[in-house]
């Protein structure tokens, strides 16, 4: 799955806050992730993520 640093993740799991919008700062063999609703930060395994994404949102600049 091709997800880049900046991309917006919408999750099929809601955050505890009730965001389900997760912003990509950092990705790799592990992905680290802002919540769009609360600000918090977290990292966490790749294929733990890649199952969860419903969709991508990518802002290409257009």
């Amino acid at each position: 799955m091709d997800v880049r640093v900046g991309d917006k993740l919408q999750m099929k799991k809601k955050h505890p806050c009730g965001s389900s919008e997760m912003l990509v700062l950092r990705s790799g063999m592990d992905f680290r992730l802002r919540c769009t609703g609360c600000g918090h930060e977290f990292m966490t395994p790749r294929s733990k993520i890649e199952r969860n994404i419903k969709s991508i949102i990518r802002d290409d600049g257009l």
